[in-house]
């Protein structure tokens, strides 16, 4: 070792910090390819029982799940080695192919490239699975669209911390 390097006693390089316990809840929510109503109410329970299966086979856990015609909803936990991202993707890739394998849809299934992820603290675990559960009949009152947009809506009026605060204190000439 060169005398111009110091050790740090704790190296990023020698240690890696192993989560013990966690709290990762995530609710997803993903769309149909251009938001088509193409999951048969048949397919619905067999179309979760294979989402379950994909998220408890990648060291996370489902709690709830609803698929909608032309959207799904699922609350997971989810290993703290996995983003959002990775298990959104893995859970997409493998549920397009199990129902195109499966021609449990008259057309070529595909989810859009894009879904919504929202961490839910554990005191609202149990609300979101009863939304998630109560899918149909909220959809009678709340058409999917209009939900996307507010959803839409709501992301687009949140502002990190730091420029919400810059915000906060040029209008109160701070």
């Amino acid at each position: 070792m060169k005398s111009n390097q110091t050790l740090l006693p704790y190296s990023i390089f020698w240690m890696k910090m192993k989560i013990e316990y966690n709290n990762l809840y995530t609710h997803f929510i993903f769309s149909t390819l251009h938001r088509l109503p193409i999951i048969e109410e048949k397919y619905r329970q067999r179309i979760e029982k294979y989402i379950t299966g994909i998220v408890n086979h990648n060291d996370s856990h489902l709690y709830s799940i609803y698929a909608n015609p032309e959207h799904v909803h699922f609350l997971i936990s989810r290993s703290p080695r996995l983003s959002e991202e990775s298990i959104a993707t893995t859970v997409a890739e493998s549920s397009e192919r199990f129902i195109n394998e499966n021609k449990l849809c008259g057309y070529h299934f595909e989810w859009q490239n894009s879904a919504a992820a929202f961490s839910v603290s554990k005191s609202d675990v149990d609300k979101v699975c009863k939304y998630i559960l109560n899918q149909p009949e909220h959809h009678r009152k709340v058409s999917f669209q209009k939900e996307y947009d507010e959803f839409k809506f709501y992301q687009e009026t949140l502002q990190p911390f730091e420029r919400a605060n810059l915000s906060r204190k040029k209008s109160n000439n701070f």
